[in-house]
């Protein structure tokens, strides 16, 4: 569970919890995995996943494209040496003088899903390739993307022949599955709907060249998911089955899965408590919550797997005695900082205030999360080792 580098780390800093410990060289065994298994796509790490220019230089290294949420993350990742060619502008809602700023920069690849933004591309990003998002009805992803990225197929079509009547690169289509998907076959029916549109707009002299696959690839949580090869062939089969020879430009978009299972948040026990005499459900309060570093937790959604930071390996907490349920939550004045209460996690009866936890697999969506300074807490403390 913790690797040579990190147990090393630990024994010489000692650091104050709570923090998140990242293994730089799990990142790149993921990225260089993912290249093996999908090899004709091209990856576009999403930056929002984990932006720490050690991941991202680490990433760089080994050859990956970006994908960046913001004029700021296009920053951040041109500081650390990545070229404006290696950069998707991927958000579909951008400023028009984010838009200016990041064309001035060299960026050249932008997403979208509406008419308005389309406009603001052709002003300001004049011969940009451009993609359009596609809005797509998925199951099985712990946290849902919901409606608020993508346009109908439809409105894709008609948006798409604006693109190059606007003087943009109408380049491709894009979508996503939702992230951390369970279930490989989700991808099958945005690449049919995919296909059909690059079938459509050949018709009317408007040649797409890029599918952009998006994310969805999962980390390892609490509940077991298939195996990273499982989804690569569902990927490639309904690649060739719909695209057959004219295989277009593939990008992924992966974040969570290159960077989540590389992490492990470091976490103390302050206070364990129960509510009333007759009451036998603890309440374990952690100086770590949802306002630093665990909104994920929110509705139950993600459910890391919490070891105590004294058990082996495999969890074994004998010396601590036997298990049972408990109520986790966050240090902050806040009834909303509730970390698991109805997900049934157990800890052992032994543990005590001061006693640590290490919550694995939260190298994705932690820290970029954590608030500045809410009730007064500091950010979350990140090493890269």
């Amino acid at each position: 569970m913790t690797s040579d580098r990190v147990a090393q780390f630990l024994a010489a800093a000692e650091p104050e919890t709570p923090f998140l410990v990242i293994d730089l060289e799990a990142i790149a065994q993921k990225y260089q995995a993912l290249c093996q298994l999908l090899p004709k796509a091209q990856i576009y790490y999403a930056i929002k996943a984990n932006p720490e220019a050690e991941v991202l230089n680490c990433l760089q290294q080994l050859g990956s494209n970006f994908d960046a949420a913001s004029i700021f993350e296009i920053q951040r990742c041109l500081e650390t040496g990545a070229r404006p060619e290696q950069i998707s502008y991927g958000n579909t809602i951008k400023k028009a003088q984010d838009i200016a700023q990041a064309y001035a920069l060299g960026i050249r690849l932008y997403s979208f899903d509406s008419l308005a933004e389309l406009e603001k591309l052709a002003i300001h990003a004049p011969g940009a390739r451009v993609y359009c998002r596609l809005l797509i009805e998925t199951q099985g992803a712990q946290w849902s993307l919901g409606r608020k990225f993508g346009c109908e197929p439809e409105m894709a079509y008609d948006l798409l022949v604006h693109a190059q009547r606007f003087g943009l690169v109408a380049d491709g289509v894009a979508f996503h599955v939702g992230s951390q998907q369970t279930d490989p076959l989700q991808w099958e029916q945005p690449i049919r709907l995919a296909a059909e549109l690059f079938e459509r707009l050949k018709q009317v002299d408007v040649h797409l060249n890029l599918l952009n696959l998006g994310g969805g690839f999962p980390a390892h949580y609490r509940s077991p998911v298939p195996e990273e090869i499982t989804y690569a062939e569902s990927i490639q089969a309904s690649l060739a089955r719909h695209f057959g020879a004219e295989l277009p430009l593939v990008m992924l978009e992966p974040g969570r899965s290159l960077v989540a299972d590389a992490g492990v948040l470091y976490t103390e026990v302050i206070l364990i408590a129960k509510k009333s005499y007759a009451d036998d459900l603890r309440w374990v309060f952690l100086d770590a919550g949802k306002f630093n570093g665990l909104i994920e937790t929110l509705g139950d959604c993600i459910q890391y797997r919490i070891l105590v930071d004294k058990s082996d390996e495999w969890g074994e907490t004998a010396s601590l005695g036997e298990m049972n349920s408990v109520i986790l939550a966050g240090p902050t004045c806040d009834s909303a900082d509730i970390i698991y209460e109805k997900a049934d996690y157990k800890l052992p009866l032994g543990l005590k205030i001061g006693d640590r936890l290490k919550i694995l697999s939260t190298g994705a969506y932690t820290h970029t999360y954590a608030s500045v300074g809410f009730n007064g807490f500091p950010p979350l403390k990140v090493y890269c080792v």
